[in-house]
């Protein structure tokens, strides 16, 4: 009875996890994810049986048990604190400049989550104007205009937003070229990057990470968070999150 219940829990995960990789709906990781988890049950199913029968199985078993757990610890431990960080509320903090954040551009449309940066930091600059903001983020592949470009169209026409000291980065690549690059012009325009404090705009599932990038860049930040508008589409990101805080933790730098 066991055995038809792992099965059939394997089953479900796969077919799911194959669903959402293959239909186009945003959440890919979800899918491989399950395909991973079914992989996973299937080697914990096999390793049980064949403990049953050799003892040298049985301590595979019981390795294979302790490390699964271990890891799903770290990884919950990890998603806390991308949670935790992804409400925090700096509105009131006093902030020397500003940076967003580039995510992707549909040719020269922003993506959903470009635009839930866009939206928090139009409604955060209309409160913390008078400071310079660094609009961040080059043209990757399928973009007809760099990230910045697109962000400095959506911005620089709305009412409450003619003061301000707008800064285009459309170079970078990746979050750690974002602060990098950001970083120089901030310099370029006078202001002290040892001592003054950013606010730094991005996707709540992102706050977490990018904090960490930017004070390896030696920069002091504040986060401003912007909220996905589908709950599945934050879910995904944010479980997807907790991987790549740790592949940045080990290799990037």
């Amino acid at each position: 009875m066991k055995k038809k219940r792992s099965i059939c829990i394997i089953a479900i995960l796969f077919f799911l996890g194959l669903a959402l990789v293959i239909i186009p709906n945003g959440m890919r990781f979800t899918g491989f994810l399950f395909l991973g988890a079914a992989a996973l049950w299937a080697v914990g199913l096999l390793l049980r049986r064949w403990g049953e029968k050799s003892r040298g199985a049985l301590w595979l078993w019981r390795i294979f048990l302790t490390g699964t757990g271990l890891t799903l610890v770290l990884l919950v431990s990890i998603e806390a604190a991308v949670v935790f960080r992804g409400e925090a509320d700096n509105s009131a903090v006093p902030v020397d400049a500003v940076i967003i954040l580039g995510a992707g551009v549909n040719g020269e449309t922003p993506s959903a989550a470009l635009w839930s940066r866009i939206n928090a930091a139009a409604a955060y600059l209309e409160t913390h104007s008078g400071v310079p903001v660094v609009l961040s983020g080059g043209q990757g592949p399928g973009e007809a205009v760099s990230e910045a470009e697109a962000m400095y169209r959506a911005l620089s026409g709305r009412g409450g937003l003619d003061g301000v000291r707008w800064v285009l980065e459309d170079r970078s690549t990746s979050t750690a070229e974002n602060f990098r690059f950001s970083k120089a012009l901030l310099q370029e325009q006078g202001l002290d990057t040892d001592t003054a404090v950013i606010a730094v705009v991005t996707n709540d599932f992102h706050c977490f990470r990018a904090h960490l990038i930017a004070q390896r860049q030696g920069l002091r930040i504040v986060d401003v968070p912007a909220e996905l508008p589908w709950w599945w589409l934050t879910a995904n990101y944010y479980v997807r999150e907790a991987f790549a805080v740790v592949k940045t933790v080990l290799f990037d730098r």
